[in-house]
């Protein structure tokens, strides 16, 4: 569990870069964007919208690192939930920009979703919620 809460802990630090990079244009860090110019010209084509989003996928991560790491049931499930959108995300992208090398990501969040919904207290969390109302 500890060593997906360092995953989203890295996705959190990824978000407050690309944050910082769409912020501060045209510096030395600026060179970072050669590793991916596709997501620099779609976050440039969404202005502060970008901005936004990354900092909503920034605090879901933070926050999920946070629920792992203490080990509570919330932070799995909005571990599965953050997963589960990016699994949507690659799939999508796959099938509308033809982008196959986003099925990369498809098992490995497929496998790291599953390990969170068998994980204890996972399940009967969810039943215990709906039997309270």
């Amino acid at each position: 569990m500890k060593l997906l809460a360092l995953f989203f802990a890295f996705g959190t630090c990824m978000c407050a870069l690309t944050i910082v990079l769409l912020i501060f244009p045209d510096t030395r860090l600026d060179s970072l964007w050669r590793l991916n110019p596709e997501a620099h010209a779609a976050f440039e084509s969404l202005g502060w919208l970008s901005i936004l989003l990354m900092a909503t996928v920034g605090t879901a991560c933070g926050l999920a690192a946070i629920g792992l790491a203490k080990n509570t049931t919330w932070g799995c499930w909005l571990g599965i939930v953050v997963l589960t959108v990016n699994l949507v995300g690659d799939l999508t992208n796959a099938l509308l920009r033809h982008d196959l090398r986003t099925l990369f990501g498809v098992p490995i969040a497929g496998a790291l979703v599953a390990y969170l919904y068998r994980y204890p207290g996972t399940r009967s969390s969810m039943w215990e919620v709906r039997r309270m109302n």
